[in-house]
């Protein structure tokens, strides 16, 4: 059996004895602890498939915290060309290592084929009018052009003089 679920901002993909490194938790190492969002449970041969509208009531899965840690070192260098700028820092993402003990699917409200079905086609919909929707762009008049003040007469001064 395995599950997927939304935890620390993402989905996972779990099977039972599965390890996992997650985001950051609060939970010392040896603690166990419940995910009750579960999204989706399934067979490994696809024979059942249980979709949660959006979780899958009274689903949960069982974890242990491993251990936490640090992963590899990202290097973040700032550099410009022919200016001696440059700038080195470092980073570590924490984490934690869980491993999953059990996943339990205890009956709850579940999508059946038919309202499946139902929210597939509404979507679909839905793309299909966002698509077909185009915002009209309000129409701007044109300026007339900038008037150029006229050019002035060039008298010369053999003129002036008689």
């Amino acid at each position: 059996m395995f599950a997927v679920v939304y935890f620390g901002g993402k989905q996972y993909r779990l099977r039972e004895k599965d390890e996992v490194d997650v985001e950051k938790l609060a939970i010392e190492a040896g603690k166990n602890f419940k995910i009750n969002e579960v999204l989706l449970l399934g067979e490994e041969d696809g024979s059942s498939l249980k979709i949660g509208m959006p979780f899958v009531a009274g689903a949960h899965v069982e974890c242990q915290v491993l251990a936490q840690g640090k992963a590899k070192k990202i290097l973040v260098f700032k550099f410009q060309s022919k200016k001696h700028y440059h700038r080195s820092q470092g980073h570590r993402q924490p984490f934690t290592t869980i491993k999953v003990l059990k996943i339990s699917a205890v009956g709850g409200k579940t999508a059946s084929p038919k309202e499946e079905k139902a929210v597939m086609e509404a979507a679909k919909e839905e793309v299909k009018e966002v698509k077909a929707v185009k915002v009209a762009k309000p129409k701007v008049a044109k300026k007339p052009a900038a008037k150029k003040p006229a050019a002035k007469k060039i008298t010369s001064k053999s003129n002036e003089l008689t």
